[in-house]
């Protein structure tokens, strides 16, 4: 796989399945370099096995749901003023109709149970601000008072000044007569929305709102409350109920739960079930947090779940009922399954192998689900047929390897788990480290755009999930609290150093390292200690935890949780406080809009290099945020993959020389 490849990388949204089960919708999103965005539109398949096509021809379709009698089809479509907006169509194709005109866009949705109206929620900016005064630049708006611990959000920017707030609008009539825009007229004000319905907001004032869940009986909307914290961090949340009729709220559930949610959902019977972890008195108790299922009852919630052995909180994982069960993600060991759990804790495993489910939907006794395989990154599958779509052909078609799974026995006896993908041919292969972002994430098995480039380029690539990662148990990923540096770096170093020597086409005298976040982290602690490595790479990085605490998003907690508070023992895990000690050619890499690691990292970091005389390079991403590698605009992502080849090529090259 070449940079210019990724636009083969399609990924399949979370699916929706018709009640009764006959039809699928799901989205897809691909990068494409022409028009410099992710590209995508809706598919219909029809179930068992129909050939899919495309619903859909617009620019970056997203997010569909099924009506409650499956004859229509909502979704989210960029307006004029780029805010997604809901849209419905009729399942068997048609033009789609406006729903919604709101001036923040709509960022969640749902239908409610009799399909006449649809609560969603949307961005309310204060007024003066982003334009919402024309002619009024943001360099003119007046300035901003922070009272709280929080003030922004990677990927948003300022959050105090445009809380989410929950709405509810009339479904429109699909077979209605169109909306046309006037023609100007002597005395007549042209007037012409886009929508017909007018939105009544359900919530006010400076919480924040995610999730929208209807009851049953569509009398009440659940969603999840926060407010700017004045003095601390606190992650537990508050549920509330509003009514759609008056506005009133009643508490579903309470802080003092001591829960953070990460989703909602409703049984048939009212049942009210939770993806949510115990964030503990603190408040702020979230290393490898054990997100699990909880449900609400009388006493209050209780969990289905073990924490110690059981992660439901894979990125984008969700619950759905099923009868008097719920449709989870389980993450473990670099893959992803659809389990179905019962409200007594009994376990039966739906999809599982190799794959990653990324969403899953249910519609009569059938389910279809989004995966990534070690061939693809987005297929549909249903459930006990097989796969319904071949997304992949394209990106297999660019020299895709298939990784080889191993895992090793570290210094102390620790197992550590991982991949190794090597390039064709005898080699000697020079080598990279390749170390994931989270900590608490997972290298899995879907088909890896950084892995297949570098191959592709010649490199073989070793990865692994060290203590510190998610999928390996709670104890796995609490190891390195307060000690980040110590059993994380042993496990990586460990893990390539057993990979060069079980393999003879490996080098191990030419080995290069490179990570992400605290992939970013761990690879400038790593190049501190270790001195082998031809060259490094520290994109996005976790470097100073006492600037961080100041300048991330998260900075009031996570550093605090993750290396401490006390000044010494946050120096003995910090790169900076190392930084004299690296005499490696280091890239450093990173945009300009990244608040979750923020650009001082790297430019404190990389100024420190320099100043010492180590080799040392920056590249710096305007308009990009910490997404930049996943869901950056495709122009920067391959000219960033231009950049690392480029690097390795001086540093690090492929075929040696005749000096060498």
């Amino acid at each position: 796989m070449r940079p210019l490849d990724i636009q083969t990388l399609v990924t399949v949204g979370r699916p929706t399945v018709d009640p009764a089960g006959t039809v699928a919708v799901f989205a897809t999103s691909r990068p494409d370099v022409a028009a410099n965005r992710n590209v995508g539109q809706l598919w219909r398949v029809d179930l068992p096995g129909g050939t899919p096509r495309r619903l859909t021809q617009g620019v970056a379709d997203a997010a569909p749901r099924f009506s409650p009698d499956g004859a229509v089809v909502a979704f989210l479509r960029a307006d004029a003023k780029g805010k997604p907006q809901i849209h419905v169509l009729p399942v068997a194709g048609g033009e789609p109709v406006q729903a919604t005109d709101a001036p923040g866009g709509v960022s969640d949705y749902a239908w409610s149970p009799d399909g006449t109206r649809f609560a969603y929620l949307s961005r309310v900016v204060e007024e003066g601000r982003y334009g919402s005064i024309d002619g009024l630049d943001a360099t003119a708006e007046s300035p901003r008072r922070v009272t709280g611990v929080r003030w922004h959000a990677n990927g948003l920017g300022y959050i105090a000044d445009r809380p989410a707030h929950l709405f509810v609008i009339d479904v429109p009539d699909i077979a209605g007569e169109p909306l046309y825009e006037p023609a100007a007229a002597v005395g007549i004000r042209p007037d012409a929305g886009a929508v017909r319905a007018q939105a009544r907001a359900l919530t006010s004032g400076t919480a924040s709102h995610s999730g929208v869940v209807f009851t049953p009986d569509g009398a009440e909307v659940l969603t999840v409350t926060e407010e700017i914290e004045l003095d601390a961090r606190d992650l537990a949340s508050h549920v509330i109920a509003v009514s759609v009729d008056s506005g009133a709220v009643r508490d579903v559930l309470s802080t003092a739960a001591r829960l953070s949610v990460s989703e909602v959902a409703i049984a048939a019977d009212g049942t009210v079930a939770l993806l949510a972890s115990d964030v503990g008195p603190s408040g702020t108790d979230f290393v490898a947090p054990g997100v699990g299922l909880w449900l609400l009852g009388p006493d209050g919630p209780a969990p289905v779940t073990d924490a110690e052995s059981v992660d439901l909180g894979e990125v984008g994982s969700h619950v759905t009922a099923i009868g008097d069960d719920f449709l989870v993600h389980r993450r473990a060991r670099g893959r992803v399954h659809l389990e179905r759990l019962g409200r007594d804790g009994s376990r039966q495993v739906v999809v599982d192998g190799d794959v990653e489910v990324n969403g899953h939907a249910v519609g009569g006794d059938r389910i279809v689900v989004a995966v990534s395989r070690p061939g693809s990154l987005g297929e549909l599958e249903l459930v006990g047929s097989g796969s319904l779509t071949d997304f992949g052909a394209s990106a297999r078609a660019t020299d895709v390897v298939t990784p080889v799974e191993a895992e090793i026995s570290g210094r102390d006896g620790y197992p550590v788990h991982g991949w190794v993908a090597t390039p064709q041919g005898e080699g000697p292969h020079p080598v990279i480290l390749m170390i994931h972002g989270g900590p608490y994430a997972q290298y899995g098995i879907h088909l890896f755009d950084e892995v297949q480039t570098l191959v592709t380029a010649g490199y073989a690539v070793v990865y692994c999930n060290p203590r510190g990662s998610a999928g390996y148990g709670r104890a796995h990923g609490r190891s390195i609290r307060h000690r980040m540096g110590t059993l994380d770096m042993h496990d990586v170093l460990d893990f390539l150093d057993a990979a060069v020597h079980a393999d003879d086409s490996l080098d191990g005298a030419r080995v290069g390292i490179m990570g992400g976040s605290y992939g970013g982290y761990l690879t400038a602690w790593t190049i501190a200690h270790d001195h082998r490595f031809a060259g490094a790479i520290v994109e996005r990085g976790f470097l100073d935890p006492v600037s961080f605490a100041g300048t991330s998003d998260i900075g009031s907690f996570f550093g605090h949780e993750y290396v401490g508070e006390e000044p010494a023992q946050m120096a003995a895990q910090s790169p900076m406080a190392v930084v004299d000690q690296v005499t490696t050619p280091t890239f450093v890499v990173h945009a300009e809009l990244d608040f979750r690691c923020p650009l001082e990292q790297a430019t404190r970091y990389y100024s420190a290099l320099r100043r010492q005389g180590t080799p040392a390079e920056m590249l710096i991403f305007p308009g990009e945020n910490h997404e930049l590698t996943r869901s950056g605009q495709p122009r920067h992502r391959v000219e960033r993959f231009d950049a690392v080849l480029e690097w390795w090529a001086r540093y690090l090259p492929v075929t040696l020389s005749a000096a060498d």
